[in-house]
């Protein structure tokens, strides 16, 4: 029985509907776990440096496969402790420019995947927020430093905010006390809104972010749909199960022979915006009629 190392950067609970989008994809190509293939897991729960060492123990398995998720540092480090078993990667970035692939067309070498665009569209939030909120004096911005994509992330929301004439607040999280800890700074500063940036960790905690942000009355917005229905506010990106999914049939069908390096990198061009009316209610806010016009889901 084939078995497939799936390496994570984030920590399974929170996961858990992804790793089923996985399983479906998998199962599309005849593979159903238990009874002709095996998952053995890697969490690094939010300790990107240890992605290394997981990924030489899935080496070390022999595994057939790896699957990496959780953003590309999965994916480099995989890579970095193997050239010859298949690396399938769901995550954001970009990865000619990251070294993963030669071409998206042709990666040419036993790494291909799907790029969702998750770190590449914090400007387009920011922009979203502003009309949500107008007249916003400041936003304040929840970011990750641990993970290795914030650099680029912070640059681009930084160029963004410059252009608009948007003043913003860096907040950094990287534990769940972080967490607590930027809200609890935010009755200082007194931000108008706050943008929350793409991370495995942070989404993992989506549930303590949506609800400090309905403790302190402030609009929000998200990378994923997941935090609108957890009652945040509005969210714009792209669909992580579709992208898990479609990680789960590369994976299946690298099982039956085909070759990673004539795979071409699936890019997740469909952005979703999801908008909680009734969250936009308890904030006081009217949501303008253009953004319910393209939102793709109304919580109501």
């Amino acid at each position: 029985m084939p078995v497939i190392g799936f390496l994570h950067s984030g920590s399974p609970g929170p996961f858990a509907h992804l790793v089923a989008a996985f399983r479906e994809g998998l199962r599309d190509t005849g593979y159903v776990e238990g009874q002709n293939v095996a998952l053995d897991f890697r969490w690094a729960e939010g300790q990107y440096d240890l992605l290394p060492t997981l990924a030489a123990d899935l080496v070390r398995r022999q595994v057939a496969v790896i699957v990496s998720g959780g953003g590309m540092p999965a994916a480099l480090a995989a890579k970095s402790v193997t050239r010859t078993i298949p690396i399938v990667f769901n995550g954001g970035g970009d990865p000619v420019k990251q070294g993963l692939v030669a071409s998206l067309n042709r990666p040419g070498g036993n790494v291909t995947g799907v790029n969702v665009f998750t770190a590449a569209l914090g400007g387009k939030r920011l922009g979203l927020l502003r009309d949500l909120v107008p007249n916003t004096t400041l936003v304040a911005v929840l970011l990750n430093t641990n993970n290795p994509n914030t650099s680029s992330q912070l640059t681009e929301l930084q160029e963004a905010a410059r252009a608009l004439g948007q003043p913003i607040h860096i907040s950094k999280a990287t534990t769940e006390r972080d967490v607590d800890a930027a809200f609890a700074s935010f009755t200082e500063i007194r931000p108008d809104a706050m943008l929350v940036a793409a991370d495995p960790f942070l989404y993992s905690r989506r549930n303590q972010i949506v609800r400090l942000a309905a403790r302190q009355g402030l609009p929000a917005l998200y990378e994923q749909r997941e935090f609108v229905l957890a009652g945040g506010l509005v969210s714009y990106g792209t669909n992580l199960a579709y992208g898990y999914r479609q990680v789960g049939l590369y994976a299946g069908r690298i099982l039956n022979g085909e070759n990673p390096a004539e795979l071409p990198v699936v890019q997740s061009t469909k952005f979703e915006l999801v908008i909680n009316l009734r969250t936009a209610k308890a904030l006081g806010l009217v949501v303008p009629s253009v953004l319910l016009s393209h939102a793709d889901e109304v919580i109501e």
